[in-house]
């Protein structure tokens, strides 16, 4: 059996500032990041996984963080000539970096845009300088909007992330965010309910958020304006114009093999016997000092047989259109008959349905998708 198409992942662990509800392997910045000897890590981290992606094609890079719109252009300039000397990349593939607003990284779009990154993903979270200031952001609206215009006269394909449900904000507040999000001009917004994620200030002193029902109708209101825009809603929290679905994420989506590299990066990898996990060293100062040795990860084991049903349903019942039964067979090795009791079962629930050949979730499945994983988890 093929394998499963391949992503590439790079982790950059710097932020000027981290925000109080993040839960992502990022790191304050103090004082100046020495871009060289990360960079010579990266490339010998991606050289010492070789054996494991040997002549398999990569479909998309993405360079996320953290904050990456740190680096200096020539610095991912660098990261992408590297890249591209020791894999086989894609014709046309999708190229991510991630950027925050602030007017320093903005600076930088045309430089990573001539260094070949062809998609750019803005943590702009709000339009609200308040409820930006309540999120522990550094950047203002002002910022975010010119970001924006920066970005789009560099890029064809760029995407906002905006989060709802925020401190004492309200269904007209959300209704504002939302339409300013889309009379951007983008072609992808990926909106998130915030959450308070533990080992977080905010889990550990939780800001006033609105209630469950306040926080539905802001779902709801979000995904009917984005609708009305011509937004097609492709997974739970993505939004797309025709031709501007995220191609790196659809494949963590439909369970496709992904290498990361990078401090804290995560790995999965198809062999002809089992599917494996791999994470890299967390800090960033035990990632580089790792580097020296040739020592990059920190833990790698396979998944459970048992446990494979369970991986991929929790991500492909994240996609509207679900998935085509097949692919879960190619995917994981199991035949659909494992999954076959919980699948009537949830159908019995009406949580799933099967259209076109597709097993996806209903509206009601969508909208209780943790119950609905629970189903497959056991």
């Amino acid at each position: 059996m093929a394998p499963p198409p391949l992503a590439l992942y790079v982790h950059w662990p710097w932020c000027v500032k981290k925000c109080p509800y993040c839960d992502f392997n990022s790191h304050e910045r103090r004082g100046e990041i020495d871009d060289a000897a990360y960079l010579a890590a990266l490339i010998a981290d991606l050289e010492a996984a070789l054996p494991q992606i040997w002549n398999r094609p990569v479909i998309s890079v993405f360079i996320g963080g953290g904050t990456p719109s740190l680096m200096r252009a020539e610095t991912a300039d660098a990261l992408l000539a590297a890249i591209r000397m020791r894999v086989p990349l894609h014709p046309g593939a999708e190229i991510t970096l991630e950027a925050n607003p602030g007017t320093a990284e903005a600076a930088k779009f045309a430089g990573f845009r001539a260094a070949g990154v062809n998609r750019l993903s803005i943590g702009v979270q709000s339009f609200d300088d308040a409820k930006l200031a309540a999120l522990g952001r550094i950047h203002d609206s002002a910022e975010a909007r010119r970001a924006i215009d920066m970005a789009l006269q560099n890029f064809e394909r760029v995407n906002l992330d905006l989060m709802y449900a925020l401190p004492q904000q309200t269904l007209a507040e959300t209704e504002r965010d939302i339409a300013t999000a889309i009379g951007a001009g983008v072609g992808h917004i990926s909106a998130y309910h915030l959450t308070l994620e533990p080992n977080t200030p905010f889990h550990h002193a939780p800001p006033p958020l609105p209630d469950d029902d306040l926080a539905a109708d802001m779902q709801e209101l979000v995904e009917a304006r984005l609708a009305d825009a011509g937004f097609a809603q492709y997974e739970t929290s993505a939004f797309a114009q025709p031709g501007q679905r995220c191609q790196h994420n659809l494949n963590y989506w439909t369970f496709g093999d992904y290498l990361g590299i990078g401090a804290g990066a995560h790995s999965k990898l198809s062999s002809h016997e089992s599917i494996w996990r791999e994470a890299r060293h967390r800090n960033p100062r035990a990632y580089l000092e790792g580097a020296a040795r040739s020592d990059f990860i920190s833990t790698r084991q396979p998944v459970a047989r048992a446990d494979l049903p369970g991986e991929f349903m929790m991500n492909a019942l994240r996609l509207n259109e679900g998935f085509l039964p097949r692919l879960f067979t190619e995917r994981t090795g199991l035949p659909l008959a494992v999954i076959e009791e919980s699948v009537l079962a949830a159908r019995r629930d009406g949580m799933l349905e099967t259209v076109d050949g597709h097993i996806r979730p209903t509206p009601r499945g969508r909208r209780f998708l943790n119950q609905l994983l629970a189903g497959f988890l056991d």
